[in-house]
């Protein structure tokens, strides 16, 4: 009976002692909106993959795709109450700080090499402190991509095309501002909204990279691509400034280091896809014609005029960009 007792009594603190270690064990959510087959899903379950083999039974990265938390405004609001630790922002940015809209300049960015000269360059003293200004950190810059036009009324060449088209534009008043002056009738929308709105013809068109155009399926309700490489768009490794300080500096450091890893898988991804789901897309039927690039450029001269005119050090960001291309 006493053998019995011991037993069962060395079992309970087992128990006790698992339930302890699973307790202190940190749960680090990742939320973003990227669907199954996005390069926003690889980036970040790449990351998470990583950092788990860095972290052991310290903390997990669990992950949430496909909007499953939130659109990226409300991600931003649970990374400042602390309810998710990463979201993976874009577009959205240049409406937390004045200093992203700098990526929303037509043509700005062209290439990833050029993007990691900017980053290089102004990531911590620029755009890492105008987020932090707003309560968040960069960890890291993953990538969004080169953005294309697709939509159900014609083949788009030169900005005249976009005359009367509804195309729906992320939730930044750059993009808005950019399509006006190309003739369209932009309509900020979530990204998750995105399909339906398209099918039920509440929109006539969108603009995205390949991967996000392929992995939401805009294909089957969508006639043309039009290749316009029109905005590059980054990707933001985010976290809440507050929040992130408050966990151990030992996991600080290693989701610091697993993030800034990740970045040249995220890129040679991207590259490799841009290729692929070009060819799929032009399987899958829809008709694909390359844009009037030139057109587009020269017809972008305002959209940088109102940027270094409205917004404060504008100018000179454009210039500092812009030297970097060489």
């Amino acid at each position: 009976m006493k053998s019995l007792l011991k037993s069962v009594a060395l079992a309970a603190a087992l128990s006790l002692t698992a339930g302890s270690a699973y307790a202190d064990k940190i749960i680090l959510k990742f939320g973003h909106v990227g669907k199954p087959g996005s390069l926003f899903e690889a980036s970040v379950m790449e990351f998470a993959k990583r950092a788990n083999a860095k972290l052991g039974d310290r903390a997990e990265v669990q992950v949430f795709g496909s909007s499953q938390l939130g659109k990226d405004k409300e991600l931003l609001q649970k990374l400042k109450l602390g309810q998710i630790t990463f979201s993976l922002p874009s577009s959205v940015m240049s409406s937390v700080a004045d200093e992203f809209g700098v990526f929303e300049m037509p043509y700005i960015i062209k290439s990833r090499n050029h993007m990691m000269k900017v980053q290089a360059a102004i990531g911590e003293s620029v755009l890492n402190k105008a987020a932090k200004s707003k309560g968040y950190r960069i960890l890291t810059y993953f990538e969004n991509g080169f953005r294309n036009i697709t939509n159900n009324t014609r083949p788009v060449n030169k900005p005249e095309d976009l005359k009367g088209i509804k195309l729906r534009t992320p939730k930044g008043a750059w993009r808005v501002k950019m399509f006006k002056l190309y003739g369209a009738n932009p309509t900020p929308m979530a990204f998750s909204e995105v399909f339906t709105a398209l099918k039920t013809g509440v929109i006539d068109g969108q603009e995205n990279p390949y991967a996000q155009i392929w992995s939401a399926k805009f294909q089957e309700v969508q006639k043309y691509l039009s290749i316009t490489g029109h905005v590059y768009t980054p990707a933001y490794v985010l976290v809440s400034d507050k929040h992130f300080a408050k966990l151990p500096e030992d996991i600080q450091k290693d989701l610091m280091a697993v993030a800034a890893d990740t970045q040249g898988f995220v890129y040679d991804t991207a590259a490799k896809l841009e290729t692929e789901l070009l060819e799929n897309l032009k399987n899958g039927g829809i008709a694909v014609n390359e844009a009037d690039k030139d057109a587009f450029i020269s017809a972008s001269k305002p959209i940088y005029d109102e940027f270094a005119s409205s917004v404060s050090g504008g100018a000179d960001l454009i210039k500092q960009v812009q030297a970097l291309a060489n």
